[in-house]
């Protein structure tokens, strides 16, 4: 079930950060000083195949995350986003809905549009 933290790093100059999260989703929204919704980058299936959504005024983007583990011999990198195949809409649209219960329903239904409009 999705809990908003309480402690975001805020980075100056830019739009102020809202972060919710749980074992499987991880959902970031930008917001502005009237509260209303800029943008998101819904990362999911952290602990598999993590993958992100992002929306933003100019569009839409699904990539995969490079963890920066696996370099034989090497330490960790830094996770990169790469390219992230085919979204599933139905799947996420579910798991979105059910762990958002706690949170904002502006936040939630936001992103349930979003994800339904991808």
């Amino acid at each position: 079930m999705l809990e908003e933290s309480e402690y975001v790093r805020q980075v100056k100059g830019e739009p102020r950060r809202r972060w919710f999260s749980d074992d499987y989703f991880d959902l970031i929204v930008w917001v502005d000083d009237s509260n209303v919704m800029l943008g998101f980058q819904l990362c999911y299936d952290k602990a598999g195949d993590p993958r992100v959504l992002n929306w933003h005024e100019q569009g839409y983007s699904h990539l995969g995350i490079d963890d920066g583990e696996g370099r034989i011999g090497k330490p960790k990198s830094t996770p990169i986003l790469v390219s992230g195949g085919a979204f599933n809409k139905a799947e996420i649209n579910d798991a979105f809905k059910k762990a958002c219960d706690k949170i904002d329903s502006q936040v939630s239904a936001f992103v349930l549009e979003k994800i339904k409009n991808y």
